[in-house]
């Protein structure tokens, strides 16, 4: 008898082998194939590699709420919670900007100093010199970008580390700021001008705020059933429908709810539709667009990047030049707030803020990973943070250890689960 299989028999034997194999299922098949189960498993799936999503800010949330409103029994108020949305909007906008950089797995420490010297810069124009005030408030954007493109070009072109780039633009922007202003220690907003409404126009009509409420579930399950379509066409696992439902329902719940809430009060924020309208664009570049996946790849691994042929300096100027520009933006909401723009206006704890919502929200600090919905998550637990200790006259040097506490956590958060999923073969 021959040593050697024939090749009928190597053939059979390999089938056997073949057939005998587990092949590779997708552990996201089982949601769909196992029901409430397979939910379960996802979530088991999900936990042991450390990918937690948002789910820790949402349970943070929740008990942020209900202990304050057990302790001070106006936490949930109509009023308070109208004001919430008010005090977010300025920092979140120029924390949505950092998220872009830590994405790339650096940081902006100037970006506090880019919101106080556009919002002199638009204040002066409009103010002493007679500038259209929604002119002014262009310049002030545009010079704002100019700093971004300045900054990314010394860290991108140079070889200069982001963090001392950054650090000196602190400085600098800082000196210029007290420059542009002058002698005037303040400018009081124009009374009922454009920077005055940004942070303090409601929509009255209650039509206005159900009206949103309405078309963010409508776009949500637009969005969401065109996506799981074309990714079933693709030969793609899928969201079922009934999973999309639920969490349209589960949207619909909490959008009107907060609909209800604010029409309780002055009715809709024009800085809460502009913020969440900023959160949603750039979520969109992000997750769907060519240059959100170069931004991705950027922050993963440089090296692998530029051998895909991504032209990692024009990513990484055009990143801190958004971030820049929102930092602007958040700076003309901030000094809106604040009723007039000031040579202090984006010191003290406004980027440190800013950074810590990013990060609590859930944008690794690592780089690669994160969303612009971070911003927001973030800015709602440390504003309702400060808010509930506000409520119990609590001093604002208690107020920042609490913070800092809160972002340590968020940190060691964020390094577990990295490590976890390194461990796990996801990393």
């Amino acid at each position: 008898m021959s040593k050697h299989a024939t090749p009928e028999k190597a053939s059979t034997v390999t089938e056997t082998t073949d057939s005998a194999a587990p092949a590779a299922v997708d552990p996201r098949l089982l949601v769909r194939e196992q029901g409430l189960a397979g939910y379960l498993e996802e979530f088991k799936r999900k936990l042991r590699s450390g990918d937690l999503g948002s789910i820790p800010v949402v349970i943070g949330l929740i008990l942020i709420a209900t202990i304050f409103q057990a302790i001070t029994g106006n936490f949930l108020t109509a009023g308070n919670l109208s004001n919430i949305t008010l005090y977010i909007a300025g920092p979140g906008l120029i924390s949505v900007g950092i998220v872009f950089v830590l994405l790339l797995g650096e940081i902006d420490l100037s970006l506090g100093s880019v919101a106080g010297v556009s919002a002199a810069v638009s204040a002066v124009l409009s103010i002493q010199h007679g500038v259209n005030e929604y002119l002014a408030a262009i310049l002030a954007v545009l010079a704002a970008l100019a700093i971004g493109a300045l900054h990314g070009f010394f860290f991108a072109k140079i070889g200069v580390p982001a963090f001392v780039v950054t650090l000196a633009g602190l400085l600098a922007w800082s000196g210029l700021q007290g420059y542009v202003m002058g002698n005037t220690g303040t400018l009081n907003n124009i009374p009922n001008g454009f920077i005055a409404n940004l942070d303090n126009y409601f929509f009255a009509d209650v039509a206005a705020a159900y009206g949103l409420a309405a078309i963010s579930v409508v776009g949500y399950l637009v969005a969401a059933l065109l996506g799981a379509r074309s990714r079933r066409e693709a030969g793609l696992p899928a969201k079922p429908v009934s999973e999309i439902a639920l969490r349209a329902v589960a949207l619909a719940v909490l959008a009107f709810g907060a609909a209800y809430t604010l029409n309780q009060d002055r009715g809709l924020p024009l800085a809460l539709v502009v913020f969440l309208g900023v959160v949603v664009v750039t979520d969109f570049v992000l997750r769907r667009t060519a240059y959100g996946r170069k931004v991705f790849a950027v922050g993963g691994g440089v090296e692998a990047a530029r051998r895909a042929g991504i032209n990692v300096a024009r990513v990484r100027i055009s990143v801190f030049m958004i971030s820049a520009g929102l930092a602007a933006v958040g700076g003309l909401f901030i000094a809106s707030q604040a009723g007039f723009a000031d040579k202090q206006l984006g010191s003290g704890n406004v980027l440190m803020n800013s950074i810590a919502a990013a990060v609590i929200g859930g944008t690794s600090l690592f780089g690669g990973r994160g969303k612009t919905w971070s911003a927001l998550l973030g800015m709602l637990v440390i504003q309702s943070i400060v808010t509930g200790l506000d409520l119990q006259g609590i001093s604002q040097s208690i107020q920042y250890m609490i913070t800092g506490a809160v972002l340590l956590a968020a940190v060691v958060l964020d390094s577990v689960s990295r490590r976890t999923q390194k461990s796990s073969g996801r990393g």
